[in-house]
């Protein structure tokens, strides 16, 4: 019973405060910007990360007030847990990535 219990409050979705980060243009490794800021309910941050990169690469999905370009390699996506702290992910040929900093604009 106390397993189940557990088992259910690990697997609880949460709410993840993400900003995307984008450079000017593709390719560039300085000069970060905030281009869009969401919340996305989640159970982790590998799940959030999946439904960012989905939202801003499927036309259909992107938000109507999205001004910037579809997500690519390069770009970071900071989440942000209030007391529990923030979390940078840069996306690499491999997947998403997790950095310690990032230089923004």
């Amino acid at each position: 019973m106390v397993r189940l219990l557990v088992k259910k409050m690990l697997r609880s979705r949460q709410i993840y405060d993400a900003t995307l980060l984008q450079t000017p243009r593709y390719g560039q490794v300085k000069g970060y910007e905030p281009v869009y800021r969401l919340t996305v309910n989640a159970t982790t941050h590998d799940e959030a990360l999946a439904m960012i990169y989905r939202m801003f690469n499927v036309a259909d999905l992107l938000p109507k007030d999205y001004k910037a370009r579809y997500v690519s390699t390069g770009d970071v996506v900071l989440i942000d847990e209030g007391t529990y702290g923030k979390t940078y992910y840069k996306l690499c040929a491999e997947g998403w990535k997790k950095i310690n900093r990032v230089h923004i604009r």
